[in-house]
């Protein structure tokens, strides 16, 4: 479980910070050409959008990072980092799969440290 962990917190973070990116790249290309009516508007809260696509991205990388060695911590910041991925870019097509991958690696990560089984 563990490893299992490690991988998909990985994963989900690499995918998370390419949500990130684009996340961030999209409040600052609206703020340096403005808005167009009905296509590309601005989010409601910049800041918390541009925090999230930095913050929740590396909770994912650390947490399954620390999977193996420290799997409560692991479990603790792989749910945090979903939380932070839905709260920041919502449910949709490109934030399903690093959601879903944290959610699940965030599950096994805290299974796994509560069984205190070594593998």
């Amino acid at each position: 479980m563990r490893r299992t962990a490690l991988i998909l917190g990985i994963i989900s973070g690499i995918w998370g910070m390419i949500v990130g990116f684009f996340g961030y790249g999209y409040t600052e290309f609206i703020n340096w050409f403005g808005e167009i009516p009905d296509i590309a508007e601005q989010v409601d809260n910049v800041n918390k959008t541009r925090f999230l696509a930095l913050i929740a991205p590396i909770f994912a990388l650390v947490g399954g990072g620390m999977a193996v060695s420290l799997p409560l911590v692991a479990g603790v910041l792989l749910l945090l980092s979903a939380a932070g991925m839905y709260l920041g870019f919502e449910f949709g097509a490109f934030t399903m799969f690093p959601i879903t991958l944290c959610l699940v690696a965030g599950i096994l990560a805290l299974t796994a440290g509560l069984l205190k089984k070594e593998d």
